[in-house]
């Protein structure tokens, strides 16, 4: 098999995708489970969260079709605007979520006296409708007649021939050379990437480092009390704020180099070749940039979800639970138990000491 077949074949997005996808779904279900089995976590916080755990699963379920947005397929016009717009969507109510997110818990942190009077709090349908109700009535616009089926787009030869548009119009489930250039104008596409896109993450990123500004100031505060108290231990307490400090920053730094980092570059980069006429059809570094930088977002909500003990702690006592049944028991020597085995008498008094040392 050459490489043409296999890239147009799907191997490699698959192949890609497929183990992403999985390891997203599980892990969503995880911390899913751990979240509803503990009743002590059901408040407004964690509900957003929930949401954005839904809006992940979603994300994971539809990420081994994403990639194919970019490929040249033969659908009718019905087809063309489902695979298209179903992805497109869920990726945009996944990043309202994880915004929205950000923004309670930045909330919370910089104005806690405020946080108790947020109108979220007392009206969580609202919030819920607020952060899918609007990606979705964006997500539709090329359904309501913003798109470039009925245009002749450079580099799709049998997309049209503009000689009736009515008849165009009226056979719109000809099937006909699909991709993302056809449903998605070049304005809508400028507008989601830096209107919609950029902005979240930006947002995102401004949110995170305020709070670790935040955090520094409380952590020069808290050592410059101790100091004050002269407290014995004063040294070393600082020592590990101080170093719970650095990893939090190394954390954050690490998970915006991993997922976030790759996605700015494969905005860009469609962006790019999106000015120069070009489309990426069978294009392997474009797949699997395409892949990795998608998947790799996803990843936000896992890496929240895994750092809070929590959410965790059901899936945490089963594994203990597992690994205490398949410990295999002590080695009993059997020169030992002949020379300590009693009698009737001893073993009876035996049985009665034992509880009363307990």
């Amino acid at each position: 098999m050459d490489l043409d077949t296999f890239l147009g074949g799907g191997h490699l997005i698959y192949s890609i995708t497929i183990p992403l996808s999985t390891v997203i779904i599980l892990t969503n279900l995880l911390i899913l489970v751990g979240i509803v089995s503990n009743r002590k976590l059901h408040n407004t916080p964690n509900y957003f969260f929930v949401s954005l755990l839904v809006a992940d699963l979603c994300t994971g379920t539809a990420l081994p079709f994403m990639p194919w947005m970019g490929v040249k397929r033969r659908l009718d016009f019905t087809t063309c605007l489902l695979v298209h717009i179903f992805p497109n969507f869920v990726f945009l109510s996944f990043l309202s979520n994880l915004v929205m997110v950000h923004y309670e818990r930045y909330l919370c942190i910089v104005n806690p006296l405020h946080y108790c009077h947020w109108w979220a709090n007392r009206c969580f349908p609202l919030a819920l409708l607020a952060v899918w109700v609007p990606p979705l009535l964006y997500a539709l616009l090329p359904a309501f007649g913003w798109n470039n089926w009925g245009v002749v787009v450079p580099g799709n030869r049998s997309v049209l021939e503009h000689n009736d548009t009515a008849e165009h119009r009226n056979g719109s489930l000809e099937a006909k050379d699909c991709s993302y250039r056809i449903v998605f104008p070049k304005d809508f596409i400028y507008l989601e990437v830096y209107g919609l896109l950029l902005p979240a993450i930006l947002s995102m990123v401004f949110m995170t480092v305020r709070v670790l500004l935040i955090a520094r100031a409380q952590l020069r505060d808290i050592c410059r009390l101790h100091r004050s108290v002269g407290c014995v231990s004063a040294l070393d307490a600082e020592h590990r704020l101080n170093l719970r400090y650095v990893r939090c920053i190394a954390t954050v730094s690490l998970t915006f180099l991993v997922c976030w980092v790759p996605y700015i570059v494969y905005l860009h980069l469609s962006v790019a070749l999106l000015r120069s006429g070009t489309l990426p059809t069978g294009n392997g570094t474009h797949i699997i940039l395409s892949c990795t930088s998608i998947g790799s977002t996803a990843i936000v909500p896992i890496v929240l979800g895994l750092g809070n003990r929590q959410y965790t702690e059901p899936a945490r006592k089963l594994l203990s639970k597992l690994c205490d049944r398949t410990r295999a028991p002590p080695p009993v020597d059997p020169h030992n138990e002949e020379e300590e085995q009693p009698g009737p008498v001893i073993a009876g008094a035996q049985r009665i000491a034992v509880p009363c040392l307990l």
